[in-house]
């Protein structure tokens, strides 16, 4: 099976350092759809200061448009928010999980390291927003059992189907990953927040812009962990990047290069 990805931004974020998207994607399979990543959510724009705090509206300066959601977006085209029965997470900071209460009837998926840092912590994380999540919430949570893809761990997401994969890429979070999905286009491996900018990975970690080095920091959990991913991952697209794509969730021009962003309303296969 190979599956159709729509390519979605669902939130315009404006730090120091340069506009970002929140690229998220929105694949086709036989049973619904299902949401890679969500960005923000209707109710982050309805209850802003509830849902996000004050340190992370001043760091990224979402813009907060109702129309960049996910769910405005989907129904936009004609589907309801019951067609995506699943969301898989690369990780639970704010601009990545805050449209999981748009979609009450989805399966929401998520390592366990992750999922930790929102359910056993007295503590939450710098990031991270429990209001965004409720009781209510359809969770299945995944181990690693260390079976491989291209040489890194992977998690199947769905029984009987190996078309689309949780990765783990732990750095930026303790239970960040990737998703990897086999399209009708070829493997594309979504990073997540594994890195910030193309030229980490197409050009090497010293052509990223200082700027944007600077912002990874800042929002890292490991950096050792994170910058031996990113080594990783530039190796992958070495020697696989006739067959696999890569995207990570900010960077515009990756996401303009995927045909997308001409109209926020529409989604762009």
């Amino acid at each position: 099976m190979s599956l159709k990805i729509h390519h979605l931004n669902c939130a315009s974020l404006c730090p120091i350092t340069g506009d970002m998207v929140c690229h998220c994607l929105l694949v086709e399979y036989t049973d619904g759809l299902i949401l890679i990543d969500t960005g923000l959510g209707t109710k982050d724009i309805t209850e802003k200061s509830k849902r996000l705090d004050l340190g992370f509206r001043l760091l990224v300066r979402p813009k907060l448009d109702i129309e960049e959601t996910a769910l405005y977006q989907i129904q936009k085209v004609g589907y309801k928010r019951e067609d995506v029965k699943h969301i898989v997470l690369t990780h639970l900071h704010v601009d990545h999980a805050g449209g999981i209460t748009d979609f009450p009837s989805a399966m929401i998926h998520a390592l366990r390291l992750e999922y930790r840092n929102i359910y056993n912590k007295n503590k939450i994380l710098p990031g991270y927003s429990k209001e965004q999540f409720n009781k209510e919430i359809n969770w299945k949570i995944h181990d690693v059992m260390g079976e491989k893809w291209n040489g890194f761990n992977k998690v199947n997401i769905l029984e009987g189907i190996d078309d689309i994969l949780l990765i783990p890429l732990r750095g930026h979070t303790n239970g960040h990953c990737g998703i990897a999905i086999n399209s009708t286009d070829g493997w594309v491996l979504h990073c997540g927040d594994a890195y910030f900018h193309s030229a980490t990975i197409k050009k090497g970690l010293k052509e990223t812009p200082f700027s944007i080095n600077l912002f990874q920091k800042l929002v890292e959990y490991n950096s050792e962990t994170r910058l031996r991913n990113q080594h990783r991952l530039r190796k992958l697209f070495l020697d696989k990047k006739s067959e696999i794509k890569l995207i990570c969730s900010h960077d515009t021009s990756e996401y303009n290069a995927c045909n997308c962003g001409k109209n926020p309303n529409f989604i762009y296969g």
